[in-house]
């Protein structure tokens, strides 16, 4: 494909760069053009803790969103890390019920993330009262990060309340194959982006360049 801009409904796509664990990776992924990053505070190989995550947070530059990952904790629990970190979403990628998404979003702005296998329910999904969702990729054993794509034609004219953000295997090379079917609000990515375990800064700048429909050069 070429580096035209893909203009999704007048709007280009927003990029969320997930499982940040370093300085180095947050910065780059700041100055590349992500807006948003995600600290993962499940567990994980890119778990981080709340204290290292409010460290990174502090020290980014203004306007970029800080999105908080959490698998099937208590509610004060998620609340609390929340607001010691100075999060700006909650996202949600366990079993989480609708009440509970109702209690958290009564004080935090939440995504919710539900695992696609064979097809989505938007009904079920629709029943959740959430700022965001987020299709991910079904796995038995993890709750996220598998690194593998669901198949994006179920994804294809979803009638979702709120806004849809795409996960689940994407990388510089399919993203925006990904975009032009699904037509996401945004994407986000997480193990497409690293290599050998590690944020890959070549390939944030790569993913965040493709997705967002600019000429690619290394920084």
């Amino acid at each position: 494909m070429d580096g035209q801009s893909l203009p999704i409904d007048g709007m280009r796509v927003r990029v969320k760069i997930c499982g940040i664990t370093t300085l180095r990776a947050a910065l780059a992924a700041a100055h590349a053009g992500a807006d948003a990053l995600g600290f993962v505070f499940a567990p994980s190989p890119r778990q981080i803790s709340p204290q290292e995550a409010k460290k990174l947070i502090q020290a980014l530059p203004p306007f970029i969103i800080k999105v908080g990952v959490f698998v099937n904790l208590p509610l004060k629990e998620v609340e609390d890390i929340a607001s010691y970190c100075n999060l700006d979403f909650v996202q949600l990628h366990g079993s989480e019920p609708p009440e509970y998404c109702r209690l958290l979003r009564q004080k935090h702005r939440i995504i919710k993330a539900f695992q696609i296998k064979n097809g989505v329910s938007e009904t079920l999904i629709n029943a959740y009262s959430v700022d965001a969702v987020l299709l991910d990729t079904y796995s038995p054993s993890r709750a996220g990060g598998t690194g593998k794509p669901f198949d994006w034609i179920l994804a294809q004219n979803l009638k979702l309340a709120p806004p849809l953000i795409l996960s689940g295997g994407l990388t510089p090379e399919n993203v925006r194959e990904a975009i032009a079917l699904v037509k996401p609000y945004a994407v986000d990515v997480s193990s497409g982006v690293e290599t050998n375990g590690k944020k890959d800064l070549t390939k944030i700048y790569k993913f965040i360049a493709m997705a967002k429909g600019e000429k690619y050069a290394s920084r």
